[in-house]
C-alpha cells in the first residue's frame, strides 16, 4: 500500500537536503582537528545544550517510549528525574574539570592523573560500547522505518530494505559530520531536536481533534484505563520502574553517559568556558523532562484512540530489540494522519535517528584520533596529517556502523549484548573519571583493575535472576552504573592500598590540580 503522496516526499526529500545542506554550511571551515573535534569553541551554548538532548534520543527512543506508556503507563518518568539530577551534578562538578585547560576527551583526565594506560583503557571501553550500541541502534530504527516507507523504496538497488534503511542513516549522516566535524552536528542536532519535539507536540494536540470530547476526555480516559499512573514508591532492583530507580539509579546512569562518555562530554567540551559549560547542561536538563513526558503521553492517547474506536491494529511480529508495541506510533503516522503533515511526523523520525548517528561518528573519531593516534605519537604530526586521519577515521567507523547493524539482524546474540554493553561499561567510566575527582594521583594497575574488575561483574550481574512478586526477573539496567561503580572504586581503592601512596608505580604522574 502507498501510504505516500507526492507532497509527503516533498517535504521528506526538503528536509534531507536541508539538514545535509546546513551542516556543510556550519562546518565548511575546518582547518585543524580543534575545528573538527571542538568546533573552535565558539559554538553558543544554547545550541549545546539542545544538541546534548538530540545526541541521547534516537529513533528507537521516539518510537519506543510511547509503546511504554500505551503497553502499561507513563511511570517511566520517574527515571528522567535522576537524569535531571544528574545534569546538576555534572554541572557544578565535572564541567570545571573539563574546561580548566583545552582537552579533547573525559580520557585525558584520566592519563593527567593515572598515566596513559588509564586512557587507553577507557577510550577502548567507549570505541567497542558506542560502535555496537549505535549500530544496533540503527538496525532496530530501520525496522519501523521499512514498515513506514515500504520494502520497495528501500531497496536502493541492494536488493535488501534492511539495509537500504541502515544506509539511509548512516551515509546520509556521514555527509555533513565527515566535512563539519561536530560543529556541523551541533548546529544540525539542535534544529533535529526541534523537529522531533514539534512531532509529538503535534500529536499529542492533533489526536483530541479526532475523538469526541477534546483533549479533556482522551485524559480523562487515559486517566480510568491507568495509563496516567506515574508514581511507584516500593523499592525493587527489577522492573517495574520505581521512584527509586529514578532517584538513584537513573541519575548514576547519566553521571556515567553524560560525564564520562564522549558521546556528550565531547558538546561541553565544545563550550567556550565553564560558565557556556554549565548553561549548557542545565538547558538540557530544563527540556529532557518534557520531551519524555510528550512522547510518554503520545503513547496513553494512542492507546486511547484506539480501544474508544474499537481498532483491531495488525502490528508485526516484534523481533529482539524490538516488541510489537513498537509499532503503533509509526502505524498511526502512516494511516491516520493527513499529507504533508504525515511529512513532517516521519521527518522528526529521521531526524532523531540522524542526530544518533552523527554524533556517534564524531564521538569515535575523537577518541581514536586523538586519544589514540595522537596520544601515541605525542603530537609529532602535523595538524594537517592529525585532520586528515580525523576524516578517514569517521569514514571507517561509518562502515563499522554499518556492518554492526547488518549483522545485528542475523546473530541475536551480538545484538543483546551490545543493547546491554553500554550498561556494562558504563560503571567502569563513570568510576574512574570518579576517582579523578578524589584522587591527585595513583598507580594506574589500581585504576585498570577496577575497571576491567567492574566490566567482569556487570556481565555476571546482567545474568542474575531474582524473584519478584509475579516470578522472577533480572536486575533493572538503571541499577547497572551504580553496581559497576562501586565494583570499580572499591576495588581500586583496595589495590591502591595495597601498593601504598609512594608505590614506584606512581612515579612520573602528574597533577591535575
Amino acid at each position: 500500500m502507498n501510504f505516500f503522496n507526492a507532497a509527503d516526499w516533498v517535504v521528506i526529500v526538503a528536509y534531507l537536503s536541508g539538514i545535509i545542506g546546513l551542516g556543510v554550511w556550519f562546518g565548511k571551515d575546518q582547518r585543524n582537528t580543534r575545528d573538527y573535534f571542538l568546533g573552535s569553541k565558539n559554538t553558543p551554548w544554547w545550541a549545546i545544550g539542545f544538541s546534548i538532548v538530540a545526541a541521547e534520543t534516537s529513533a528507537v527512543t521516539i518510537i519506543s517510549v510511547p509503546a511504554i506508556a500505551y503497553g502499561g503507563d507513563i511511570s517511566f518518568i520517574q527515571i528522567i528525574i535522576g537524569y535531571v539530577i544528574a545534569r546538576i551534578i555534572l554541572a557544578i562538578v565535572m564541567v570545571p574539570h573539563y574546561l580548566k585547560g583545552e582537552i579533547y576527551s573525559p580520557y585525558q583526565l584520566l592519563e593527567h592523573a593515572f598515566g596513559q594506560s588509564t586512557r587507553k583503557l577507557a577510550g577502548g571501553f567507549f570505541l567497542l560500547s558506542e560502535t555496537l550500541a549505535t549500530g544496533v541502534r540503527v538496525y532496530v530504527a530501520s525496522i519501523p522505518i521499512i514498515l513506514i516507507f515500504g520494502e520497495k523504496a528501500l531497496r536502493f538497488g541492494t536488493g535488501d530494505p534492511i539495509l537500504g534503511a541502515i544506509l539511509l542513516f548512516v551515509l546520509l549522516s556521514l555527509v555533513y559530520t565527515y566535512i563539519g566535524g561536530v560543529k556541523a552536528v551541533i548546529w544540525t542536532d539542535a534544529v533535529q531536536f526541534f523537529l522531533f519535539m514539534a512531532g509529538g507536540l503535534f500529536t499529542i494536540f492533533y489526536i483530541p481533534t479526532l475523538m469526541e470530547g477534546g483533549f479533556g476526555a482522551v485524559m480523562q480516559k487515559a486517566a480510568e484505563g491507568g495509563k496516567l499512573h506515574w508514581f511507584n514508591p516500593q523499592f525493587s532492583l527489577a522492573m517495574p520502574f520505581n521512584i527509586w530507580m529514578g532517584i538513584v539509579g537513573a541519575t548514576f546512569v547519566v553521571l556515567s553517559s553524560h560525564g564520562a562518555e564522549q558521546l556528550i562530554v565531547q558538546r561541553v567540551l565544545a563550550c567556550k568556558n565553564v560558565a557556556d559549560g554549565r548553561k549548557a547542561l542545565i538547558t538540557s536538563a530544563v527540556v529532557i523532562f518534557p520531551l519524555f513526558l510528550i512522547f510518554l503521553l503520545v503513547g496513553a492517547m494512542l492507546w486511547v484512540y484506539y480501544q474508544s474506536n474499537a481498532m483491531v491494529i495488525p502490528l508485526p511480529e516484534g523481533r529482539p530489540g524490538i516488541k510489537k508495541h513498537d509499532f503503533i506510533y509509526p502505524i498511526f503516522m502512516i494511516t491516520a494522519v493527513p499529507h504533508i503533515l504525515k511529512g513532517f511526523l516521519i521527518v522528526a523520525i529521521l531526524s532523531a535517528a540522524m542526530s544518533s548517528v552523527s554524533s556517534a561518528l564524531t564521538a569515535l573519531a575523537s577518541v581514536s584520533t586523538m586519544d589514540f593516534v595522537k596520544g601515541i605519537s605525542r603530537g609529532s604530526r602535523s595538524d594537517e596529517f592529525y585532520l586528515r586521519f580525523s576524516r578517514y577515521s569517521t569514514v571507517f567507523w561509518a562502515a563499522m556502523l554499518i556492518v554492526v547493524a547488518y549483522s545485528s539482524q542475523h546473530v541475536e546474540y551480538v545484538l543483546n549484548t551490545a543493547f546491554s554493553l553500554r550498561g556494562l561499561t558504563s560503571g567502569a567510566l563513570l568510576g574512574s573519571l570518579a576517582l579523578v575527582v578524589f584522587w591527585k594521583r595513583a598507580p594506574a594497575v589500581a585504576i585498570c583493575i577496577g575497571m576491567i574488575a567492574s566490566l567482569a561483574t556487570m556481565i555476571w550481574v546482567s545474568k542474575i535472576q531474582i524473584h519478584t512478586h509475579s516470578g522472577e526477573a533480572g536486575i533493572a539496567w538503571p541499577w547497572f552504573t551504580l553496581i559497576g561503580t562501586t565494583v570499580c572504586v572499591g576495588l581500586a581503592w583496595v589495590v591502591r592500598a595495597v601498593f601504598g601512596a609512594k608505590s614506584p608505580l606512581l612515579k612520573g604522574r602528574r597533577r591535575i590540580h
